[in-house]
């Protein structure tokens, strides 16, 4: 039977293709303050800011591609039955070939109606206030802000519980809830963490292999243990 893969994967895998983090930059994002740009107080106080750099993101993320680690982990697909579980609001896992993917944060390119957040539409060019979907409502970035639940948390779950290999990548482990889906991993599951610089994972009071570079890198270096891994009984 195919071994069951997960990939957890942060803001260190999509750092490598250019797209910037605010994690990086003392809670400021692209020079602003997160909670003005990702926050639904925010977005009550300023809905053009929102808009604007929501749409900066979107055209910056157009110039970008995946890079080696998410090529490695689309092709680890040949090998497991895998699912990437990414923070990431960029599409470059699917680019990459990924094709089973879960965005706990949202999606850059899809924006919802601002009266029904389950009508959500691809959406790759600027929004902006005048925009209108078909019952006339406006719209907002399809973006999981600060404060507000993370409604793919649930279904994300099942499919760690019965995970034989876990990669987590370019996290930090410290945003939640996401950081709570490792507590779900069967006690038999091995772990990997990729991350140029770790956090401590002696919390987790299980064995963990920490691989401290960068994704590509530790992506280069793990891919032959794991390809061998999914070849064992």
């Amino acid at each position: 039977m195919e071994k069951r893969l997960v990939v957890l994967s942060g803001a260190g895998i999509s750092a490598e293709s250019g797209i910037k983090t605010f994690r990086d930059a003392d809670g400021l994002w692209e020079g602003h303050d997160v909670m003005e740009v990702a926050s639904p107080q925010g977005w009550t106080k300023n809905k053009e800011l929102v808009l604007q750099f929501y749409n900066e993101r979107r055209k910056q993320l157009l110039t970008c591609v995946p890079n080696k680690a998410h090529l490695v982990i689309a092709e680890l697909e040949h090998y497991f039955q895998t699912t990437v579980i990414t923070q990431n609001v960029d599409d470059l896992h699917e680019r990459g070939g990924s094709t089973a993917i879960i965005h706990l944060h949202g999606e850059l390119f899809k924006v919802r109606s601002t009266a029904n957040p389950n009508l959500i539409y691809d959406w790759k060019t600027d929004l902006t206030s005048a925009d209108r979907n078909e019952q006339g409502h406006s719209m907002r970035p399809h973006i999981v802000w600060f404060g507000e639940m993370v409604p793919e948390l649930e279904r994300a779950i099942p499919y760690v519980e019965q995970a034989d290999v876990i990669i987590i990548i370019g996290t930090s482990l410290q945003v939640y809830p996401a950081a709570s889906l490792i507590d779900f991993a069967q006690p038999n599951a091995i772990i990997y963490y990729v991350d140029l610089h770790p956090a401590s994972t002696s919390h987790f009071n299980r064995p963990i292999k920490v691989i401290a570079k960068t994704a590509t890198e530790g992506m280069l270096q793990i891919k032959e243990e794991l390809i061998h891994l999914s070849q064992e009984e």
